[in-house]
């Protein structure tokens, strides 16, 4: 009998959210076409494009990135699924990340399609004095989009910004400095559509000739919209929601975001009739309320692990803390956000202090 022994590291087996793009086009509920689209953006392997079909056409929910690539991809799924690209009259876009609404403006230039968002939607480059021009059609979002977290961190001086808001000024001039370097690429990344339609919290879209009714969900970013189809029993969850990872909470926009995405957990989870969520990465779901308590436990061991490292780290950055939290592969700066956001959480529940130092901030975590 042989005594060898296989000493080769185990497979990582991917998450349903980083698997590649497939080109099979599904019917994920009533009218409604699953198409998958390339993306190696933050490690995800695609991104879900839901083509919802009424009598004027279609809505693409989330159309994918602003690459050539992604773009070709999505031309190819729609002919696949015989739909023309004059056909599609609207963009939805769940929230203001690249993979997201990246294709909506050659949606609005080549099909001269509305923009359908959250009153909150805003691009980034709307704070930064940019000299970007508006794409077509140029009627503006309504007003009621007014009074945002991003409007604050516009009217907050540098010390201050700096203060609430940390991260963001480093943004700011990195996207100025690609202005002043010429380099388009970057830029293109951060280039989003003008809204045509905004919808609050609660408000009834025709989409797919049924209502359905708008849930805003900020946590995962500042803007981000659900909808859900009472007829059908359909939630499309974005990334507010996902199968088999949790989404990222960005800390730098200030207040408490964890607060706010765990509590927009509870408000989905609390709607009564939905039995199939269509999220923008991984596979289709039924039970959205197990997943909803998946991920607060999640993020729940996440901070226990914070205050189970406060006497080995005493008075730390945030990058020291996020050691606590990520393997060494995964961190960076979107691990450092979320670090900053559970260490915000924290805070404001009176379980940890914050301190300005010449090297940025520090925080201490009681044990």
């Amino acid at each position: 009998m042989s005594d060898h022994h296989d000493h080769s590291a185990p497979v990582r087996v991917p998450r349903q959210e980083q698997e590649d793009a497939s080109e099979e086009i599904t019917e994920v509920a009533r009218g409604i076409l699953r198409l998958q689209l390339p993306t190696d953006f933050t490690g995800l392997g695609h991104v879900n494009t839901y083509a919802i079909e009424d009598s004027r056409g279609f809505t693409l929910v989330d159309p994918g990135l602003p690459s050539d690539a992604s773009w070709q991809a999505l031309l190819q799924r729609l002919k696949a699924a015989n739909i023309p690209l004059a056909r599609v009259h609207t963009a939805f876009i769940t929230h203001s990340h690249p993979d997201h609404f990246g294709g909506a403006h050659r949606l609005v230039e080549q099909a001269n399609a509305d923009v359908l968002t959250s009153t909150m939607f805003r691009k980034w480059t709307d704070l930064l004095d940019l000299d970007e021009r508006p794409l077509e059609p140029l009627d503006p979002a309504d007003a009621s989009e007014a009074g945002t977290l991003l409007d604050a961190v516009a009217s907050t001086d540098e010390a201050e910004m700096e203060l609430q808001f940390p991260g963001f000024k480093a943004f700011r001039d990195r996207l100025r400095a690609a202005i002043d370097d010429g380099r388009i690429e970057e830029l293109s990344w951060m280039r989003a559509p003008r809204p045509t339609i905004v919808v609050d919290d609660a408000e009834v879209v025709r989409l797919g000739d049924r209502d359905w009714i708008a849930v805003f969900t900020p946590g995962h970013t500042h803007d981000h919209l659900c909808m859900w189809s009472p007829e059908d029993g359909v939630l499309l969850s974005g990334d507010h929601v996902l199968p088999t990872i949790t989404p990222h909470i960005a800390g730098f926009m200030g207040g408490d975001p964890l607060a706010n995405y765990l509590r927009n957990l509870d408000k989905v989870a609390g709607i009564e009739g939905i039995t199939k969520v269509l999220p923008a990465h991984g596979h289709p779901f039924g039970d959205l309320a197990g997943r909803c308590d998946a991920i607060k436990d999640h993020h729940e061991v996440r901070l226990q692990q914070l205050v189970d490292a406060a006497a080995e780290a005493d008075w730390a950055p945030v990058s020291r803390w996020s050691e606590f939290l990520f393997s060494e592969r995964s961190r960076g700066p979107m691990a450092d956000s979320e670090t900053y956001a559970h260490l915000e959480h924290l805070r404001l529940a009176e379980r940890a202090e914050r301190r300005q130092t010449d090297g940025g901030l520090q925080y201490r975590v009681e044990h």
